[in-house]
């Protein structure tokens, strides 16, 4: 890293540790693209479930619970950890979790359903937990007007590792049928692969990355997780405070229920509304991480010069063309186009988002607000996929229909953003050290 680009590190931060910070980026996107995008979604509706009619029903049930209870938790595991300077010990402790549990998905095959919707709840609530504490200690390397370019070199390293475990596993499986082995048979072992990947990629992260906060200084006898509760409370009682923030939070949810929707039925529009095989859904997936990774990157240098408002603005345009395009389309050509522009679209937004939450977040409350971030995508990723499932159920399976209605969380996101103020909502971040009294004083 070069002189000029240490000038956009936060206080005694260190290139080192921003490297180390977006590893922990590279290393996590493994879980998301082999198990929840595409290797072992399709395993579990085909082998585990047997292709049961309920068995997609079931695999949606089963990413919803685990949602569900990260939105239950988020925000009290981030308070508890700005509370007790705890962001890197949760950390380790989620990334352990989701590893076992990844892991352990290599013993599931048919009759084992309760143990693998088990094993996929925890799985995904560790990762979604480990996701917004690695992006609590985003503000403490980047400055303000940087956040948004350390942001997008975290995404799009992440869509490197993506790609990477997808291209691993994908190797593992040609092998595992150039020996006689159905690739069906050989989709447990991918699971071992992209947890020791995880377990490697991440190593960096831990032992690099610094915890720069100080524990609080509680009452003698007072407990840190009443303590956490009273913080979520005061953050409730001041919300008028951080405005800005909790309108693009509501903002979040509607675009990210919008992206979530596409994220998660992208393989099955494929096949469904165009006819695409196993293999080239694969295919597609591969080179729209790659997609991916170029826009997390672009954006992200875009976004600190553009501002924070506009590009998210833009991105939100570009989800809500993609979107009406997948709705028009009838041939492949046109189907790879937008799709590749999904892919630019969902590294950008999903960088800008995180920056602007870290932008708008008071100092000593980022984990606690990182926490309502992961909470708004959860509630997205239930609120998105649901309304689009239901309307296919609706309309007998009209999946074009479906991404029709699709788009509207995006017009929705996009007008919610309108009345987002940054400049405003920077001013009471920056202020809340001021004029919050720390609870118990």
């Amino acid at each position: 890293m070069t002189a000029d680009k240490k000038t956009l590190l936060a206080g005694d931060a260190r290139p080192r540790e921003v490297a180390a910070w977006a590893m922990y980026d590279f290393a996590n996107s493994g879980y998301t693209t082999v198990v929840i995008t595409a290797v072992y979604n399709a395993y579990f509706v085909g082998v585990v479930a047997g292709k049961a009619p309920w068995a997609t029903f079931a695999w949606t049930a089963a990413l919803a619970v685990s949602y569900a209870l990260v939105i239950l938790t988020a925000p009290a595991i981030g308070a508890y950890a700005d509370l007790r300077a705890a962001k890197k010990r949760l950390l380790f402790v989620t990334t352990a979790v989701n590893v076992v549990f990844t892991a352990a998905l290599a013993f599931t095959g048919p009759g084992t359903l309760a143990l693998a919707i088990v094993l996929i709840v925890v799985s995904n609530f560790a990762f979604g937990t480990g996701e917004n504490l690695i992006a609590a200690f985003l503000p403490e390397l980047a400055k303000g007007d940087a956040l948004g370019k350390i942001s997008g070199w975290g995404w799009s390293l992440g869509y490197i590792g993506g790609l990477l475990a997808l291209g691993l596993s994908l190797a593992y499986v040609k092998w595992a049928e150039s020996q006689g082995i159905p690739a069906a048979e050989a989709v447990p072992g991918t699971m071992v692969i992209t947890a020791l990947l995880f377990v490697i990629a991440s190593l960096p992260t831990f032992l690099v990355l610094k915890e720069r906060a100080k524990p609080a200084i509680l009452p003698p006898g007072a407990s840190p997780f009443r303590g956490a509760f009273q913080r979520l409370a005061d953050t409730v009682h001041h919300a008028r405070r951080y405005r800005d923030l909790a309108r693009f939070l509501g903002c979040i949810v509607f675009y990210q229920a919008g992206i979530q929707t596409v994220i998660t039925i992208a393989a099955i529009y494929a096949q469904e509304a165009f006819g695409f095989t196993t293999a080239e859904t694969i295919m597609l997936v591969l080179v729209v991480n790659v997609t991916a990774a170029v826009g997390a990157f672009a954006f992200g240098e875009i976004q600190d010069r553009l501002g924070h408002r506009r590009t998210i603005a833009l991105t939100i345009l570009l989800w809500l063309a993609t979107a009406l395009l997948a709705w028009a389309a009838t041939t492949r050509p046109v189907f790879w186009v937008i799709a590749n522009m999904a892919g630019l679209a969902l590294g950008a937004s999903q960088s800008a988002g995180r920056a602007l939450v870290g932008y708008l977040s008071p100092e000593d409350r980022r984990a606690e607000f990182y926490g309502l971030w992961g909470l708004a995508v959860k509630l997205a990723s239930i609120l998105g996929p649901v309304t689009y499932g239901v309307v296919t159920w609706i309309t007998a399976g009209d999946h074009r229909l479906s991404m029709l209605v699709t788009s509207a969380f995006f017009v929705v996101g996009l007008a919610i953003l309108g009345g987002v103020n940054v400049a405003r909502g920077r001013e009471a971040a920056l202020g809340a050290g001021r004029d919050v009294q720390a609870p118990g004083a």
